[in-house]
């Protein structure tokens, strides 16, 4: 069941994430060079509608909404995901929601021609509606269709998207590109580009071959999808996977969000997406994003050189994003983990001390922003993805949909949290708070050590099955499910009763339509 990284894969890997995580990671970089153009708009529309002089801390307000209304919508679009992938499959949910992302764009781009603030902040919202769905629907298509020795290769390729999401958002904010009073509309409205690209192309891949048999039941578009993805090697054996997965869910159907937490089938999966989820956005990278100008500034780089050096950081994100990509299927996802989440712990703890010490000791401003691309470097090899890939993983096809509502939902949720307590958390402590970060995440590579195992080259029912003496849950209850026995499947992998009178002409031409020469036509 090895296979080889063909031409399709990566074409379905770089267009999925072209126009759903390369657009998250724009949008959440790209109203910080224009904040200042933002504000003066909301100033004049409102002067110019309402005859009424809004104060500075009402235009700060309205342009903190205007950001953080992104997360409120990526949490909305979260709780979708369960449904439209379902309902849509994964790459017709990518198709159909790209329709947001040009309502949205038409939304901005004519807000100020409009006069109207309100077009920027729900054309904001709506972003956040399409990242939310599509930052889990990404990850749940690619980890479907990949095969298991590339899984985390095609994991990891939505993580370098946004990586790269963001560092085009900040190259394109520069003053001498798209960061004049002018442009800025432009700039937001250019999410439109490559989800043209997605929407003219993407329709001609098929969809997740495990969608198509397990939950449609259809055998002979699930060998078709194959055969496209698997251009070499025998795809009989991967059939026969999904086919003893779909055994094990006989019975069931997909499984609801109150369905799964209920479970105790799958109770330390839970708690394992629910704990990567909340520790990869409470681990300060957020914050630390939010406050690189100030340390940048505070150790001493001059003001114009500011957005140049922030660009520099943005270029190490994809750098970093890339080497876990092409280390992943190597070294496991156990030590990227363990090892980006230890050394963003390492440099959190070195941005209090610098920080402290920086009066006394001026070279240790320098300290502090070599913790801040640690910290950066750190996130983007490890801890940006493999959450996103394992809640993938450590799920069946009945629970999947529900546990990536879950941890969309805690993830998006942890983002708007942060964004809004962070402020108050740094005015309260100082520098001591990013040692809260810093036990965060030690905590969280602790519990990656103790708890998740490697699930590198592992099928989908293996991984399950490393996670039943945990749950305690014995081998026979957890392949039935706890439901109906298995039943007799037919040659098309759907429940039913073989007729008997069948059988031995079958045996005769070799077994049923699942011989070689149905999988060689």
């Amino acid at each position: 069941m090895h296979g080889s990284l063909t031409k399709s894969l990566l074409a379905v890997a770089l267009l999925s994430s072209l126009g759903s995580s390369l657009l998250y990671g724009y949008n959440l970089a790209v109203v910080n060079s224009p904040a200042q153009y933002i504000k003066a708009f909301y100033n004049e529309s409102i002067i110019d509608t309402y005859d009424w002089i809004p104060d500075e801390q009402f235009l700060t307000v309205l342009y903190s909404i205007t950001v953080s209304i992104f997360a409120i919508g990526g949490m909305t679009g979260a709780l979708l995901v369960g449904k439209l992938v379902t309902k849509y499959g994964r790459k017709g949910t990518l198709v159909k929601s790209s329709v947001l992302v040009f309502i949205a764009g038409a939304m901005m781009g004519f807000s100020r021609w409009c006069r109207m603030p309100a077009m920027v902040i729900f054309g904001r919202f709506i972003m956040g509606i399409h990242s939310g769905i599509s930052l889990s629907v990404v990850p749940m298509y690619l980890g479907e269709i990949a095969p298991k020795n590339l899984r985390g290769f095609l994991g990891l390729v939505p993580s370098i998207h946004i990586c790269l999401g963001v560092f085009i958002a900040q190259v394109l904010g520069l003053h001498e590109l798209l960061g004049e009073e002018q442009h800025w509309p432009l700039l937001l409205s250019l999410v439109v580009l490559p989800t043209l690209v997605q929407v003219m192309l993407l329709p001609w891949f098929p969809e997740s071959p495990r969608y198509l048999l397990i939950e449609k039941g259809n055998v002979h578009a699930t060998i078709a999808a194959l055969k496209w993805f698997r251009t070499k090697g025998n795809i009989q054996a991967e059939v026969e996977e999904m086919q003893e997965e779909q055994r094990s869910l006989s019975s069931i159907r997909t499984i609801s969000v109150w369905g799964l937490l209920r479970d105790r089938c799958v109770r330390w999966q839970v708690i394992t997406i629910m704990v990567v989820n909340v520790g990869m956005q409470l681990s300060g990278i957020d914050a630390i994003w939010f406050y690189t100008n100030e340390i940048f500034s505070n150790a001493g780089i001059p003001e114009p050189h500011i957005q140049y050096t922030t660009v520099g950081t943005g270029a190490i994100e994809v750098i970093s994003g890339v080497l876990g990509c092409f280390t992943i299927d190597r070294v496991g996802r156990r030590p990227l983990m363990i090892g980006g989440f230890l050394f963003m712990g390492v440099c959190c703890a070195g941005i209090t001390v610098s920080v402290l010490l920086q009066t006394q000791l001026p070279f240790m401003r320098y300290i502090s922003v070599g913790c801040v691309v640690g910290i950066i470097a750190g996130f983007c090899i490890g801890p940006a993805g493999v959450p996103f890939l394992i809640t993938a993983e450590l799920f069946k096809q009945s629970h999947r949909p529900a546990a990536y509502t879950v941890a969309g939902c805690l993830n998006w949720l942890s983002n708007f949290t942060i964004g809004f307590v962070f402020p108050f958390l740094e005015e309260a402590t100082g520098p001591y708070c990013y040692l809260i970060f810093c036990v965060i995440c030690v905590g969280v590579a602790l519990y990656t050590i103790f708890i998740i195992p490697e699930t590198k080259n592992k099928t989908f029912m293996e991984i399950s099955q490393m996670f039943a003496a945990r749950n305690k849950i014995d081998e026979e209850e957890l392949t039935a499910n706890g439901h109906l026995k298995m039943a007799m499947m037919n040659g098309y992998g759907t429940l039913g009763h073989r007729d008997e009178k069948k059988e031995p002409m079958e045996k005769e031409r070799g077994g049923g339509p699942f011989n070689k020469g149905f999988f060689d036509q």
